[in-house]
C-alpha cells in the first residue's frame, strides 16, 4: 500500500533533479562540478569571441588540442581517485610515468623493439613498479605518502640515468597511440565516419542503459526516478555526445577524434564499472570508509592496498607512454608536476581528503574543469604564473569546501541546499552496509569490540 502511495505522487520535486546523476554524496559533488565546468566552457567561449573575434573553446581544433594535451592527466585522475578513496596519496605517478617511457623508448631504439612489444613492456614495467610500492603500502606498512616520495625521487633519477639525461626518439608506429586519430572511410561526407559512429554509439548505450536501470529498479521495488527525470538526463547526454561528436568529426583533414580519447573513454568505462558494480569495487569504498569496519566484515584491506597501489602505476606508465608518443620522444623533464593535477582532478571532481567518497565519472569531470580552465586561460593569453594562480586557487577552494562542509556535518553545498527536500533518515528503517559504495560519511559504523565477537 504505501509503496502505491509512493508511486503515485508524481509531479515536480526539485530533489528529483538530484537523481538525475544519482542522488548520493559523490553524485552530488558531480552534479555541482558538472554545473562549474559548464560555466567554463560558456564563460571562455563568450571572452574568446570578444576578444579573439570568434569563440574559440568549443571549436573542432580546440577540442581536439584538448584530448591531445590532458587524455593522460586524466588516465591518472582514474587510478589516482581509487588511490584517494583508499586515504592514500600517490606522488611518484609523474616519475614512474617518465621512467617507463624512456625504458620503452630506450627497448624501441637500441634492440629495435617492434612498438606493439614496446606498450608490453611499459605496462610490465608499470606492474613491477607497483607491486614494488604497494609492497611496501600493504605489507610493511609505510605510508603512501612516504612511499611514493621515495619512488617520485628514485625514478626521477632512474629517468635521467637509463636516458642519461638525453631525448630519446621512438619509431612511427608508437606515435599512434599519442598523436594519431579515427581512421578516415572513403565515402562522401563531410565528417570522419567512424568518430560520429562512435558517438552514436555511446548515445544509444546511454538510452539502453538508463531502460535497464529502471527495468531493474521496477523488479527490485527501489526508489525510481520521475520519468521526466530519466527522459531528460538521456536527452541531454545524448545530445552532449552526438554534438561533440560532430564537431570532433568536422574538424580539419586529417584529424578526428584522438586515439588518446579512445583509450580514456575505455578505461573510464572499465574502471566506473569496476568501482560501482564489483565486489572489489565496494571494498575499495568500504576500507577508504572505515577500514577497522571493512576488516571485521571480512574485507582483505591488505590486499585492497596493494591492487590499488600496483593499479596506480600501470596507469602511469600508460599515461606516459601516451606522452611520449604525442611528444615523438622521451626526455629527462617528461612527467614533471604530473601528480599534483592528477590529484586536484580527483579533489575538483568530489574525493573526500580523509578518503571514502569519489567517483571515477567525478574526477574525469574535474579534469576536464582543469583542462578547460588551462586551456581558455592559454587562449586569452594568460601567462603560465596567472595560470598556476589560479589552478592552485580552485584547488584550495574546492578542497576548501570538502572540509568545511564536513565540520558543519554536511557533504557539499548542494547536500546543504537540498538537504530540506530530501527524505529524513529514519534509524529504525535506514541501515548501512560497509561494503556498498558512496555511503554517507556522516554515519558512523560502531563495529562491536573484538573480545565481545569473539566470545559469541
Amino acid at each position: 500500500m504505501t509503496t502505491d502511495t509512493t508511486t503515485a505522487k508524481r509531479g515536480f520535486h526539485f530533489k528529483d533533479i538530484t537523481k538525475m546523476f544519482g542522488g548520493g554524496q559523490s553524485t552530488l559533488r558531480q552534479f555541482g562540478i558538472l554545473g562549474s565546468l559548464v560555466v567554463i566552457l560558456v564563460v571562455f567561449q563568450v571572452l574568446t569571441w570578444i576578444v579573439k573575434g570568434t569563440g574559440l573553446t568549443l571549436s573542432s581544433g580546440n577540442l581536439i588540442n584538448v584530448v591531445n594535451q590532458y587524455s593522460y592527466i586524466l588516465i591518472l585522475a582514474i587510478g589516482m581517485v581509487m588511490v584517494i578513496i583508499m586515504g592514500h596519496i600517490d606522488l611518484s605517478v609523474g616519475s614512474v610515468a617518465a621512467f617507463t617511457g624512456i625504458v620503452v623508448a630506450k627497448a624501441m631504439a637500441d634492440w629495435n623493439l617492434p612498438w606493439p612489444l614496446g606498450v608490453l613492456l611499459g605496462l610490465g614495467v608499470g606492474v613491477l613498479v607497483g607491486a614494488w610500492q604497494g609492497f611496501w603500502v600493504a605489507y610493511v606498512g609505510v605510508p603512501a605518502f612516504i612511499v611514493t616520495l621515495a619512488g617520485m625521487l628514485f625514478f626521477r633519477g632512474a629517468n635521467q640515468w637509463v636516458g642519461d639525461s638525453q631525448s630519446v626518439p621512438v619509431p612511427e608506429g608508437f606515435k599512434v597511440i599519442g598523436a594519431g586519430y579515427l581512421p578516415e572511410i572513403a565515402l562522401p561526407l563531410p565528417f570522419n565516419i567512424p568518430t560520429m559512429l562512435l558517438a552514436l554509439a555511446g548515445a544509444a548505450w546511454i538510452v539502453f542503459w538508463e531502460i535497464r536501470t529502471r527495468r531493474i529498479q521496477r523488479r527490485m521495488g527501489a526508489d525510481m526516478a520521475p520519468l521526466w527525470v530519466s527522459v531528460t538526463k538521456v536527452v541531454l547526454i545524448s545530445a552532449v555526445i552526438l554534438v561533440a561528436g560532430w564537431l570532433f568529426a568536422t574538424g580539419r583533414e586529417g584529424t578526428s577524434f584522438p586515439i588518446s580519447g579512445v583509450i580514456l573513454l575505455a578505461l573510464v568505462i572499465l574502471y566506473s564499472f569496476i568501482t560501482n558494480n564489483t565486489v572489489f569495487g565496494r571494498h575499495i569504498y568500504a576500507v577508504g570508509g572505515n577500514r577497522q569496519a571493512a576488516r571485521l566484515s571480512g574485507v582483505k584491506d591488505r590486499w585492497v592496498d596493494f591492487f590499488v597501489m600496483m593499479n596506480m602505476s600501470v596507469l602511469a606508465s600508460l599515461a606516459g607512454m601516451i606522452y611520449v608518443a604525442r611528444a615523438t620522444a622521451s626526455g629527462p623533464q617528461d612527467g614533471n608536476g604530473w601528480e599534483l593535477d592528477a590529484i586536484a582532478s580527483v579533489f575538483i571532481g568530489g574525493a573526500a581528503v580523509s578518503g571514502g567518497i569519489g567517483t571515477v565519472i567525478g574526477s574525469i569531470i574535474g579534469g576536464l574543469v582543469m583542462a578547460f580552465l588551462n586551456n581558455g586561460l592559454a587562449l586569452l593569453g594568460a601567462g603560465a604564473d596567472v595560470v598556476s594562480m589560479i589552478k592552485g586557487l580552485v584547488l584550495l577552494f574546492a578542497v576548501g569546501v570538502d572540509v568545511w562542509n564536513k565540520q558543519q556535518g554536511r557533504p557539499s553545498i548542494i547536500g546543504f541546499l537540498t538537504r530540506r527536500l530530501g527524505r529524513k533518515q529514519d534509524p529504525a528503517t535506514d541501515t548501512f552496509d560497509p561494503t556498498k559504495a558512496n555511503y554517507p560519511t556522516s554515519q558512523k559504523y560502531e563495529a562491536p569490540a573484538v573480545e565481545e565477537t569473539r566470545g559469541k
